[in-house]
């Protein structure tokens, strides 16, 4: 009896991590992207991973890490902004290129493109944000991401 009850608490575990559909994996993408567009700094860090996160982006110093990452990227983003005279900031995005679920882990890949304006003059940076996602407490929650694209320019 002791073991089927262990069974059964272990596959009530499993199960759900198996079952992940891609559409639970990219709530929390879709939900700090959106927050971010709407400047909503407390559900965008509500998506994020407890403990440390690691977020690479195309400005110095290029890399953050550790529980504070989130923040100090933020942070940063905006010294950065200011900084170049860039405003109105938004990310599109499209559906996943590439969705790998495994346990209590995920990848996904999601085209994306970066509109801004640089004093006053539309620009645009087109590029992926790759993300590593893992289940906390039965919710997906953003442990990593990365975004790789092209250099800014005027949109044709």
């Amino acid at each position: 009896m002791r073991k089927l009850v262990i069974v059964l608490l272990v596959s009530m575990l499993i199960v759900p991590a198996l079952t992940a559909t891609a559409a639970d994996v990219t709530a929390p993408i879709h939900q700090f992207i959106d927050s971010f567009n709407k400047g909503d700094a407390n559900s965008a860090f509500a998506t994020y991973a407890s403990g440390d996160i690691m977020i690479v982006d195309e400005f110095a110093p290029f890399s953050w890490s550790g529980p504070n990452a989130p923040r100090a990227w933020a942070a940063d983003l905006e010294k950065e902004m200011k900084g170049e005279g860039s405003t109105e900031g938004q990310v599109k995005y499209g559906a996943p290129t590439r969705t790998e679920i495994m346990g209590d882990r995920a990848y996904v890949i999601l085209p994306t493109s970066f509109v801004y304006r640089l004093k006053s003059k539309p620009m645009v940076e087109k590029g992926q944000m790759t993300f590593v996602l893992s289940s906390q407490g039965g919710d997906w929650k953003i442990a990593a991401w990365t975004w790789t694209g092209e250099k800014a320019h005027s949109p044709k």
